[in-house]
Formats: structure tokens, C-alpha cells, sequence
């Protein structure tokens, strides 16, 4: 790893970066691609943009502030697992594209190129991966890349191979190191199980932000407002987003930019027979008809699991105190 790299002291730095005022460009086809200014380029999918991923972007800042550039990270659509992967279904990821976009310019990233990924793309070799697409479209200055970074078909490609091409071509390699680097894939990880699992406030703590989705507000059975607690059904058009665990949540309802509080259920509302896994949410003190808008949801934390009462009297009861707690941990938020 190169000496101007101060990885030390990075987590220090995330916390005293500005966020970027300018709009990030984003790309979509190579061949669109500008003549980047001194590019200082990472490659990954980046979902979640999690605190371990800020801290990448955070160094491609401070090494592009050094040199007068531009940053750059290249990340890919569909995710690679969909193409390669024997199981390709079993792919659940963080973000959407849309929302992985805002959460990198919010991050303050100059330039996202968004490469179409097929099995044309992970055919490749690993020195065309170099030379044809790498060095051909982006002319880096310096490419930041983790120490274990593999590319190419069959993953043949790996720091070394594009260490030896940069000093050919004229770019730098810079290390993002091992501690790093596993601090980014068990976060990853952390983050889908406890979603997953329900624990929203772990998932919460390591993304750095709450997490959210967001769907359109469809009709449902309609039998909340009977017992006094109307819900805006939810269905999530992205197929590949994780949604949390059956259960009850504190949440914030974005509407037409404005935000509520209330609180969600997910399951199959074993109380009444439902069979189908449905997204409700109770929106306070609210009460306009937002049928076929998109609703976003801030999930903030978990309230309890998901239960089968003896009819509908104790269900009303029990959302009585679910909206008490709800209103308990706003205040205390």
C-alpha cells in the first residue's frame, strides 16, 4: 500500500467531510462517458452505501482533493449475482438503483457509471477488463481497490495483475486493506440477516441512516378503519428489495414530501386468516386519500413480533398500546 494513504486515521476524517454541494453526473452508457479530470476510480456495487462503504468514499475524496480530480466509482446493473450466481433468486439487496444513487451523492461522489452487466461483461479476460473497459473509458489516475479485488472471467484478474498494468498505462493502484475490506463484507452481511431477523435497530446502526423503502398505496380489505385504525396497503414493485421481518414498527411515512409519524405492520394477519404477506401502514393523525401514490417508509424500530389474538377486540387493544409505544419512542428519539 502506497504511503499517502492514511488509513489510520480515516474513520476521523468520514465524520469532518462536507457533503458535497454539486450534483453527481450519472452515466448509463459507456460510450457517453466524458473526459474525466485526473479520475480517482473505485469499483463495487456499493449496496446499502453503509458506513464501511463512506469510508471508502471518503478516501477517494481526500485523494482526488490532493490531485486536483474528479471521483468516480464504477458499479454495475443487475447485480453480478444475478448473471453468474447458480441461485440468481435468492439475490435481496438494500437498495434500489434509484436509491443508491441518492445515497452516493448525498456522500458527495462526482461521477456514477452504471454498467450494464451481462454475461458478455463477465466474460471478458482479465487484462481486456484492464485495457478495454478500465483503461479505454476512464484513463484513472489512481484506481482505490481492496486488497482481495478479483475481475475477469473466472476471477483470474486480480491487485497484482492491475498494479503491473497501471505501471504500463500510467495509473496508480492504491490498497484499501484487509481490516477494511472485511469490515465492509460482515457489515453487508450484518445488515441483510438483521433486517431480515427484525432487528432494524442493528441494521439501523450499521447502515447509518434509518432504513427505508418505499411502494404504491393500494387498496386492501379495508379493516383497519372499522376498528379505528385505517392503514395505506403497500405494494413494493422492486422485486430484488429486502423488506423486514413479519412484524409491528415504528416508522416515518414520507407522502408528497412530507413526513408522519406511524406506525407498520408486515405479515399475513394471522388474526383475521389472511394468507398473503401484505405491508400496512397506520399513518398518525392523517387522513387524506392517498390511494396510487408512492408512499416511503422510514423504518425506525421494532415494537414486537407478529401475534394471532382471539378476535378483533383484543387486536384493537393491542394497537391501542402499539401506537402508544410508537408515540413513547418518537418522543424519546
Amino acid at each position: 500500500m502506497q504511503a499517502g494513504i492514511k488509513w489510520v486515521i480515516l474513520q476521523q476524517k468520514v465524520l469532518r467531510l462536507p457533503y458535497f454541494c454539486a450534483a453527481m453526473r450519472v452515466y448509463r452508457e459507456l460510450e457517453s462517458l466524458p473526459e474525466f479530470r485526473n479520475a480517482v476510480v473505485t469499483i463495487g456495487t456499493f449496496d446499502g452505501v453503509h458506513q464501511g462503504h463512506k469510508q471508502i468514499i471518503a478516501q477517494l475524496r481526500e485523494e482526488a482533493a490532493r490531485i486536483g480530480g474528479e471521483t468516480v466509482i464504477i458499479t454495475f446493473h443487475p447485480h453480478p449475482r444475478k448473471i453468474v450466481s447458480s441461485v440468481p433468486g435468492d439475490i435481496r439487496l438494500l437498495n434500489t438503483p434509484e436509491e443508491k444513487i441518492a445515497l452516493l451523492e448525498a456522500a458527495g461522489v462526482d461521477h456514477l457509471v452504471v454498467v450494464p452487466f451481462d454475461h458478455h461483461f463477465s466474460n471478458q479476460s482479465a487484462e481486456d477488463y484492464i485495457t478495454e473497459f478500465l483503461y479505454r473509458y476512464f484513463k484513472p489516475h489512481t484506481v482505490i481497490i481492496g486488497y482481495d479485488h478479483r475481475f475477469g472471467k473466472g476471477r483470474e484478474g486480480n491487485y497484482q495483475l492491475l498494479e503491473q498494468f497501471g505501471a504500463s498505462l500510467g495509473f496508480l493502484v492504491k490498497e484499501i486493506p484487509e481490516a477494511l475490506c472485511n469490515e465492509i463484507t460482515v457489515s453487508s452481511t450484518r445488515i441483510r440477516h438483521a433486517i431480515a431477523a427484525s432487528d432494524i435497530e442493528t441494521a439501523n446502526a450499521f447502515l447509518g441512516y434509518p432504513y427505508f423503502f418505499e411502494g404504491t398505496v393500494v387498496k386492501g380489505n379495508q379493516l383497519g378503519r372499522t376498528i379505528g385504525y385505517p392503514t395505506a396497503n403497500l405494494h413494493v414493485a422492486a422485486e430484488d428489495k429486502l423488506i423486514p421481518g413479519n412484524g409491528v414498527y415504528v416508522v416515518h411515512a414520507i407522502v408528497n414530501d412530507q413526513q408522519y409519524s406511524g406506525m407498520m405492520n408486515i405479515g399475513v394477519r394471522p388474526t383475521v386468516d389472511g394468507k398473503k404477506r401484505v405491508i400496512e401502514v397506520n399513518i398518525f393523525d392523517f387522513s387524506a386519500d392517498i390511494y396510487d401514490q408512492t408512499l416511503k417508509v422510514r423504518v425506525l424500530h421494532h415494537l414486537r413480533g407478529e401475534v394471532k389474538f382471539n378476535g378483533l377486540d383484543e387486536l384493537k387493544n393491542q394497537l391501542a398500546l402499539d401506537r402508544q409505544r410508537s408515540l413513547d419512542f418518537l418522543a424519546g428519539a
